[in-house]
């Protein structure tokens, strides 16, 4: 899957997102024709992964815009920070879905003299180039991280990858994701294990049917199984995605991944993280700043609707976990691999795109 009509589509006056819930056995789609129905399908996993949810706020936004019919200008722009205010509210931890906003509002305070009809065209127009532009921006991603992991072990790579970093996660063509497809065109993949992904399985879910279209090899292991082939010498790399990077690297992904750090850390495996330099929260100084989300009970309770913990049984669902820098090889963006120390590179690189 190279683009994005698969993860979401855009009719002008609807916004169709793939029900990732139901994947792999049912592909369906959940029409948002209103700014309340993308947040409620932000907030309710119909779509996940910190750039889909990005460019989806954005069609939240042009939505609500189109909405309004009136010609109060006061009224309107009320109207664009109720519907800011509600997106960004459906998840705490991914910073795309703030960048975005912040992108639309700028749309509008920039163009607050111009009639409402000009502005909604502005904002519209301004979606669609986040979208564009999120598609571009991975497979720079893709084509920085194939440099990088090609020169590790001089063979086909036996990679390792965690939740999904796919097409399904971004506007189409994936971050970590996006990394192995470009290194798979340079015949530079042996095989993926992939993590379920506990407790919502986008692993085994969205990661391996993304894996199996994209023709490159691949199995699912249960999460608890990966330090098990670390040390059989059976993975050469590790390759996550991000929803939120603190100024100094530090990385919030999803629950499982500061584990799998420590486990590569041990047995000496590289450990990259992928993402668009627009994850890098530089007003957040470090990890523990950064906040994390806590999903349902339900989602830990039930597998594909099925009970497997009573309701008397407590359970704790922390959604993402905080990878400290100093467990990191690097972190590839669309300006290249920033190296330690972060807060030198990441700057720099955000320098330079300006």
């Amino acid at each position: 899957m190279a683009h994005g009509d698969m993860t979401l589509k855009w009719d002008g006056s609807c916004l169709k997102l793939i029900d990732q819930r139901k994947l792999p056995f049912r592909e369906e789609y959940v029409d948002c024709a209103q700014a309340g129905g993308v947040a409620a399908a932000i907030r309710d996993m119909v779509v996940r992964g910190a750039p889909a949810i990005g460019v989806s706020a954005a069609y939240g936004i042009v939505l609500a815009a189109k909405a309004y019919s009136g010609d109060s200008k006061d009224e309107f722009m009320s109207i664009i920070r109720q519907a800011s205010s509600q997106l960004a509210a459906s998840r705490p931890t991914a910073v795309n879905l703030f960048w975005a906003l912040e992108r639309m509002e700028k749309v509008v305070s920039e163009n607050r003299d111009e009639d409402i009809e000009k502005i909604k065209g502005l904002l519209e127009a301004e979606a669609k180039n986040i979208e564009a532009q999120d598609i571009e921006i991975n497979k720079k991603i893709g084509e920085n991280g194939s440099k990088v992991l090609r020169g590790l072990a001089g063979k086909s790579l036996r990679l390792l990858t965690h939740c999904n970093a796919g097409g399904l996660a971004t506007a189409g063509y994936g971050t970590a994701l996006g990394v192995i497809q470009s290194l798979h065109e340079k015949g530079a993949v042996k095989e993926v294990l992939v993590d379920e992904t506990r407790p919502y399985l986008q692993g085994a879910r969205l990661t391996a049917w993304e894996l199996y279209r994209l023709g490159i090899q691949a199995f699912v292991i249960a999460d608890n199984m990966a330090a098990h082939f670390m040390s059989k010498g059976s993975v050469d790399a590790v390759i996550v995605g991000a929803d939120r990077i603190a100024k100094n690297g530090d990385t919030a992904n999803k629950i499982g991944t500061l584990g799998l750090s420590i486990l590569a850390g041990y047995f000496k495996i590289p450990f990259f993280v992928a993402a668009p330099l627009s994850t890098i929260d530089i007003s957040i100084a470090g990890g523990s700043d950064i906040p994390i989300e806590e999903r349902p009970q339900e989602e830990l309770r039930k597998v594909m609707g099925k009970a497997i913990i009573p309701d008397y049984i407590r359970v704790r669902n922390p959604s993402f976990d905080v990878t400290p820098n100093g467990n990191i090889t690097g972190i590839i963006t669309e300006a290249g691999v920033a190296y330690p120390p972060y807060t030198e590179s990441i700057i720099k690189f955000r320098e330079e795109l300006k």
